[in-house]
């Protein structure tokens, strides 16, 4: 067995197949305007958002100055903690997708702040790029994923944030 090979496949593979695993997310996260891109949230994901950061502005605020401070290349998350039962924004470095930062983390929005994400468009202005994502980003399906990922209860507390 030709060992320098193998080593040289994980590590290749360890940096190639979390970018497609994250592309695969940041792709289903876009939705041109004509087909809902950018449509104000409604239903259990927009009340937790609302619960853990006071609006979806503010949200939107804290993704864009944490992938705008991110140094390189990289991505910044909206996920959900399942074990916690509560949302969260991560950044990870490079290729790493959101579970590198905990098991229990399951991405809703990732944002890709590789400079291949924005350059022909916003050349290297990151954070006129943040700002402009969230008029295209598609809220259905970071809605369809937390309602499967938190299905609401009849029962759920007033305040819980995710509820299971």
């Amino acid at each position: 067995m030709n060992f320098v090979y193998v080593i040289e496949m994980y590590l290749e593979n360890k940096f190639l197949s979390p970018g497609h695993v994250n592309h695969s997310i940041f792709w289903k996260n876009l939705a041109p305007v004509r087909e809902g891109g950018g449509e104000p949230l409604k239903g259990s994901l927009g009340w937790a958002i609302d619960t853990h950061f006071g609006s979806l502005e503010a949200l939107a605020q804290k993704m864009s100055a944490e992938g705008a401070a991110l140094q390189g290349s990289g991505w910044v998350w909206l996920g959900v903690d399942k074990e916690l039962k509560k949302l969260v924004v991560e950044t990870t470095a490079n290729q790493d997708p959101l579970v590198t930062k905990g098991p229990s983390l399951v991405p809703l929005i990732g944002i890709d702040v590789w400079e291949h994400a924005y350059y022909l468009q916003y050349k290297n202005v990151r954070p006129d790029y943040l700002k402009n994502i969230w008029k295209v980003i598609n809220w259905k399906y970071a809605s369809e994923v937390f309602e499967k990922e938190c299905p609401l209860r009849l029962d759920a507390l007033p305040g819980a944030s995710c509820p299971l």
